[in-house]
């Protein structure tokens, strides 16, 4: 069995009575660090991702799904972590994005809101020899190579 396949199992069956957390990802490095990244709507604290990590530490020794030493790490996504939910969107509504577009282009603009297959931005525009003004830009999702909250510390 695809042992990504069995955790992100493991993983939904135990958060499955808290609507409020969802899984980001879940990959297993050859170097034997299995990565499991949670997040919700309010944030995820660190009693659900210890939680988390028996009830799959302890199925995977189990089920000996994995033969060779690992090292299991549950946690939220860091800061500088893309976004890769609809979900990850729109809690970050209000915040100040980068994104790489598919045409390697980037663009900078707050989130002002999220369509299902899309994101609505104001951005700054600025044409030569006018003042710079706040436009607002849908971008597909289908479009974004990588998204990322942008932290100021202004």
């Amino acid at each position: 069995m695809n042992i990504e396949k069995r955790v992100t199992e493991l993983v939904e069956e135990k958060i499955a009575d808290k609507p409020n957390l969802f899984l980001v990802n879940v990959k297993m490095h050859s170097n034997g660090k299995l990565i499991v990244l949670l997040d919700g709507d309010q944030g995820v604290g660190i009693d659900d991702c210890v939680a988390v990590s028996r009830h799959v530490g302890f199925h995977l020794e189990e089920e000996n799904v994995i033969e060779t030493a690992y090292n299991l790490e549950v946690s939220s996504p860091g800061i500088d972590y893309p976004l890769s939910s609809p979900r990850q969107y729109a809690k970050n509504v209000g915040r100040t994005l980068g994104i790489k577009m598919a045409d390697g282009t980037k663009r900078e603009g707050v989130l002002a809101s999220l369509t299902e297959d899309a994101i609505v931005i104001e951005e700054k525009v600025k044409e030569k020899g006018k003042k710079a003004e706040t436009v607002e830009s849908v971008i597909p999702l289908d479009k974004i190579t990588e998204t990322k909250v942008l932290i100021s510390f202004k």
